[in-house]
């Protein structure tokens, strides 16, 4: 037996599938020409970042536009980070914004599909496999060297300006013998596996990025760590092992990992895997004092995922603003398509900005009115409550209270051909509609300038008498043009404006004193439908506590 295969045994001696067993395990997909196999790979490490619902975004839709598959893999291997809830907070996130999980982890606890386990700590066998085969064939070694050791040798490096890292003549163990590396077991010495690599710095690696183009970096030459002491592999090493048997087609993260694309290229040749293609996503910024940088989980609050839910955007907002951020074409294709589901988009990732692009909530807010101001009525009910209920929960008591009024609240000026812009956020509706509810309902009686309180409540005793709640808007309308001559006020705008000096004001004015007496305020939807809802008996009420305030 040739030294390498006993020292494959003595490092890993209960390992006994061969590679071949897990190639035969996840055979290839049987998916049409051109699909794309798309993931995200998380680690359970905190909450569920703006970065990773965009990564996740761009990865489902490259699926969905090639008809592939877009599955979740957790790499929960650095568990000293890992926190409890992550992989829930994380999943239940995508789930929140309607990123379709078609495999792997679909909650916190469940996974589907053929490749599993989709958790790098239930793997831990398949990695320990594929090293060993390596070491069989002298592609990597046992590592004994101590974190004292690897300091010296860093301060050694710096001392000397050369670059740090374990490669060349500072790779202590790189030849390390069989008997050598027994004694040392023996000792009962810790160890990891590093790569033996064949690589030099002077030679360059060139790959085209799926969305940067071009790129040429040097070629790795480190002997990287593939497994660590405890035998759990690094990222690294198990993104390749896994990337290849569950035949990820496109890796599609942030770009803060291009810097590891040679040794991920590396890797996967060294293992005779065919690579993926990488294509490396810009991160979202934000303008900070005129100067952009990327988006803070210490900082902003639109970090965390939970802050859209919080605020109560909806999630499909959310995510046809972010297609906005991803494709420089979606606005124009919304534009053509309306009322379209973003999921029906063409989406190309060379449309992609390769410098990161500006995360803009006024243009958030603007996506979402526009949005929200086409869902039926019925539809604003269900989102309204489910989200009142989750953040609101005493605003949530009072929109059931009575379900059947409330879905009449929520109809006016909704369902029509150019229905009103008023609400972008769940979280705003309390205040826009208080005054449709008693126990959010607080009157002003604040009168405009130009309306004198005579006249006011001249207008306010005339128009109790009158007032039938079954007057469509225009004669609704027509009642107040009636009264506006008795007390010296033009029924019709124009009259106004023709001759300003015969008049105090015209019905328009007066509309809103009636406005402010049922409602407090100066501009909401149609103030006809408005009193249709509330019903004669409590406008009547209110009008009367007018007349006893102004």
């Amino acid at each position: 037996m040739s030294d390498t295969l006993k020292m494959a045994e003595l490092l890993l001696p209960n390992i006994k599938n061969t590679p071949d067993y897990y190639e035969n395990l996840y055979p290839a997909r049987n998916l049409p020409e051109g699909a794309r196999v798309v993931r995200i790979a998380p680690s359970p490490t905190g909450y569920l970042h703006l970065g990773t619902l965009f990564a996740a975004l761009v990865n489902r839709i490259t699926a969905t536009s090639t008809g592939g598959i877009f599955y979740t893999r957790i790499e929960d291997t650095d568990k000293k980070r890992e926190i409890s809830g992550g992989i829930e907070d994380i999943i239940d996130g995508l789930n929140r914004f309607g990123i379709t999980i078609d495999e792997g982890f679909v909650s916190g606890e469940e996974q589907k599909g053929d490749y599993g386990p989709y958790k790098q700590s239930e793997r831990a066998e398949i990695y320990q496999t594929y090293v060993k085969e390596l070491i069989r064939q002298g592609l990597a070694y046992p590592c004994f060297c101590t974190a004292e050791e690897l300091e010296a040798v860093r301060g050694e490096q710096e001392a000397a300006k050369l670059r740090t890292g374990y490669y060349g003549k500072f790779a202590k163990h790189r030849d390390i013998t069989y008997e050598e590396a027994k004694v040392l077991i023996d000792e009962g010495k810790p160890f990891v596996v590093r790569l033996k690599s064949p690589g030099s710095e002077e030679n360059k690696i060139i790959f085209e990025d799926a969305v940067k183009g071009k790129i040429e970096m040097p070629e790795n030459d480190e002997d990287f760590v593939l497994l660590k002491s405890d035998g759990i592999p690094t990222y690294h090493f198990a993104h390749a092992v896994d990337d290849h048997l569950m035949h990820t087609t496109h890796v599609l993260r942030g770009d803060e990992w291009i810097s590891s694309v040679p040794k991920h290229i590396q890797l996967f040749k060294i293992l005779g895997f065919k690579p993926p293609k990488y294509g490396h996503i810009s991160p979202i910024m934000k303008l900070d004092n005129g100067a952009k940088r990327k988006i803070s989980k210490r900082k902003d609050p639109e970090a965390a995922v939970h802050f859209f839910a919080e605020q109560g955007y909806d999630s499909e907002c959310v995510i046809n603003y972010l297609m906005t951020v991803a494709a420089s074409d979606f606005e124009d294709w919304r534009r053509a398509n309306p009322d379209a589901s973003y999921k029906d988009f063409k989406f190309n990732l060379k449309k992609m900005s390769v410098s990161g692009a500006l995360f803009d909530e006024v243009k958030l807010l603007d996506v979402s009115k526009n949005m929200v101001s086409k869902l039926k009525s019925d539809e604003v009910y269900e989102k309204l409550t489910a989200w009142a209920q989750e953040f609101d929960t005493e605003f949530y008591a009072i929109l059931t209270k009575n379900p059947e009024y409330t879905r009449k609240v929520l109809a006016i000026d909704r369902d029509v051909a150019k229905p009103r812009k008023d609400i972008a956020r769940w979280s705003e509706a309390k205040d826009y509609f208080a005054y449709m509810f008693e126990e959010l309902f607080t009157p002003c009686f604040e009168l405009p300038e130009n309306i004198e309180k005579a006249d006011a409540l001249a207008f306010l005793e005339a128009y109790k008498n009158v007032y039938t709640p079954a007057d469509d808007r225009q004669a609704w309308f027509d009642r107040i043009k009636e009264i506006a001559p008795t007390i010296g006020f033009a029924a019709e705008t124009k009259q106004y404006k023709a001759e300003p000096e015969a008049y105090k004001g015209h019905a328009g004015d007066l509309s809103t004193v009636l406005r402010i007496a049922i409602t407090g305020r100066r501009n909401t939807p149609d103030l006809c439908s408005i009193m249709q809802v509330l019903g004669k008996e409590e406008c009547t009420r209110r009008i009367n506590n007018a007349i006893s305030k102004f």
